[in-house]
């Protein structure tokens, strides 16, 4: 009897795992290599690069056409010149809003200084003194000039009687919150003076000056550290001494109200 050959099947283990396995090792290979990247840029870096991975995938722009994600690395002296740009521009902003604050703060004031002037005028207006009393708004400030003859007699230091009423009522307009520097000068034409109480035309108008801040400073709501007296005799002349009219004008006492922001 012929013998049958035993037939030996080659048995072979099923290696259909190897392939997810292959799969999950090459997952945790990207896994340490992405978490090793984000460990080496900032968060705004490895934003970037998520935002280039997203555009790569669902738009389709390959990796060589995208720009790279990571910015190149500024030089000390370009980062140094960044912030001195930075600097010179905040500085140039806070010194505009400087002089615009400046120039409000100057054009309220002139606009107080134009009040005052419209009550002095009225006060002017009421009392028929538009040839003796004159305002003008100057760039030293509010300017109110009285003819001598309102005040004093030829000569003379002393506040006429007939005029005090005039100089208390005018002290009224003076009373401001808060106060003002105000400035109370006299002059005088150039017409030599020699008397046994003034030896000068200077001398004069120093006490006309002085004597007038008196009468004004009566009023209790003045405070008398605001006013100052000066006296220019006859050489700050607002018109020709060679006609009695000029000399008329020359002869005054003048009451400065001066601005609190120059500009």
């Amino acid at each position: 009897m012929r013998r049958r050959k035993k037939k030996h099947d080659d048995e072979h283990m099923d290696e259909s795992w190897l392939i997810p396995y292959a799969d999950l090792l090459t997952l945790l290979l990207a896994l340490f290599i992405v978490l090793y990247a984000s460990s080496s840029v900032d968060a705004q870096k490895f934003k970037e690069l998520s935002q280039v991975f997203n555009e790569i995938f669902t738009g389709g722009t390959g990796m060589m056409e995208y720009p790279s994600p990571v910015a190149p690395q500024q030089s000390s002296d370009q980062v140094e010149k960044q912030a001195a740009s930075l600097n010179q521009k905040e500085d140039k902003e806070k010194e505009l809003s400087k002089e615009e604050l400046d120039k409000q703060a100057f054009m309220k004031d002139q606009e107080e200084l134009k009040e005052i002037q419209k009550k002095i005028n009225e006060y002017i207006k009421t009392n028929n003194l538009e040839v003796q009393f004159i305002t003008k708004l100057t760039d030293e400030g509010l300017l109110l000039t009285i003819r001598d003859n309102v005040l004093f007699d030829s000569g003379s230091a002393t506040v006429q009687g007939s005029d005090l009423s005039v100089a208390g009522e005018l002290s009224d307009l003076l009373v401001m919150n808060p106060p003002r520097n105000i400035i109370i000068s006299g002059h005088t034409d150039n017409v030599p003076i020699r008397n046994a109480e003034f030896e000068s035309n200077w001398e004069l108008s120093v006490m006309r000056a002085v004597n007038f801040m008196k009468i004004i400073l009566d009023n209790p709501e003045l405070d008398p550290q605001w006013f100052s007296a000066k006296g220019f005799g006859e050489f700050e002349p607002i018109a020709d001494n060679g006609t009695a009219e000029g000399r008329g004008q020359n002869r005054r006492v003048e009451v400065l109200i001066l601005p609190r922001v120059t500009e």
